[in-house]
């Protein structure tokens, strides 16, 4: 791979140990992928950010390279931690101590502590066709497919390391041929908001590629968002949908898939294993301000834990006084905050990617349904 002679001084220590590690991990990995050079990011996302995720290895790696001198080269945003930073939840006080040495780690290395999986509602919002390096699956599905930001899938290592560099390499869908559909999904049934979008995503998302959607509506930029979050819980990074993707897509000659009424049943019935779970959690990926909006319209009898970036939290309140069982919950989210540590067995969720990960690593019952019907069932 060719190295500029910068590159190069970086790759050989001159710049310290951090720029050395992290150049050498992207030299390897851009090796691995066939790579001819490194290109420039705009931006990084970060994910393994909390400690249920990370662990105490995690926690180590992070003191001993925040100590060593290393700081990032661009704008760098972190993805939700395992705590709310305010103190909204009631998590173990080990849990507690050691998120602390995460976050303080990542602040010594200049990251912005923005903790959420919307950076792009917060402080991160990248432009048409500029590269980045994102880690976290959703946002990296919605910075590819709706913004139309060209970014792969990173790990939270080579993510970090591009944080470190201000490089990654150019492969997959930093280049134009790769970001082309690879397959058309036509969806004959009427997609009615979040929960048929989620579905959708689950199901598509077991088919790999690079899908391309032709529907009977043009989806709002929530849906959207729903679809890009569920389709992550497969291998899928990118996604065209028919009047909403930036950019040109050609689909002749492609192999057409039908999607109905049945196979979104379906994808719900899968990550559904319980009737009346004991909490309500919206907001994975993180609420948007509308999201927030429309579950206080629906003046809910029971509580609702609304997960949401701070920046949100904080404009709702500066305008709203939400009623008692509202609880906005920044930094956070129902995947990587440990409910299963403080005696939460069953969770009502709107969201595919939130049943998926909450069943399979939380190993809680689901109910993933509308939020209409989770507001009305019993607790």
């Amino acid at each position: 791979m060719y190295l500029t002679r910068e590159e190069e001084k970086a790759l050989a220590g001159e710049y310290g140990y951090a720029v050395q590690k992290s150049m050498e991990l992207l030299v390897a990995l851009g090796d691995v992928n066939g790579a001819d050079r490194l290109i420039s990011v705009t931006s990084v996302q970060v994910s393994g950010v909390s400690y249920k995720t990370i662990g105490d290895a995690g926690v180590e790696f992070l003191m001993e390279f925040s100590g060593s001198g290393a700081g990032v080269r661009v704008l760098t945003t972190l993805n939700p931690a395992g705590v709310p930073l305010s103190g909204e939840l009631p998590v173990p006080e080990h849990f507690l101590r050691m998120q602390g040495r995460i976050l303080s780690a990542y602040r010594r290395m200049g990251a912005v502590l923005s903790c959420t999986c919307t950076p792009y509602y917060a402080c991160n919002l990248p432009r048409y066709a500029q590269h980045i390096a994102w880690a976290e699956s959703s946002s990296v599905a919605y910075a590819n497919s709706v913004i139309g930001a060209r970014t792969n899938r990173e790990s939270s290592i080579s993510a970090l390391a591009a944080a470190i560099t201000g490089k990654t390499p150019l492969y997959g869908l930093h280049l134009d041929e790769n970001r082309q559909p690879t397959h058309v999904i036509e969806v004959l049934t009427e997609l009615r908001g979040e929960l048929d979008y989620t579905c959708l995503g689950y199901h598509a998302g077991r088919l790999g590629g690079v899908p391309f959607f032709q529907a009977k509506a043009v989806p709002a930029p929530e849906e959207l968002k729903a679809l890009g979050a569920a389709l992550a819980t497969g291998s899928v990074s990118m996604f065209h949908f028919s009047g909403a993707t930036p950019g040109r897509a050609s689909v002749e000659g492609l192999e057409k898939i039908q999607v109905g009424r049945g196979e979104l049943e379906d994808a719900r019935e899968t990550l559904t294993t319980c009737d009346s779970p004991e909490v309500v959690a919206v907001g994975c990926p993180h609420a948007s301000l509308g999201e927030v909006l429309r579950v206080v319209e629906l003046s809910p009898a029971r509580e609702v834990w609304v997960f949401t970036s701070m920046q949100v939290k904080q404009l709702v309140e500066r305008h709203l006084r939400l009623p008692e069982n509202i609880k906005l919950i920044p930094d956070t989210c129902m995947v990587v905050a440990p409910l299963e540590e403080m005696g939460i067995k069953s969770i009502g969720v709107t969201s595919a990617k939130a049943a998926y990960y909450c069943m399979h690593l939380s190993r809680m019952q689901v109910r993933l349904d509308s939020l209409e019907a989770l507001l009305s069932c019993e607790d």
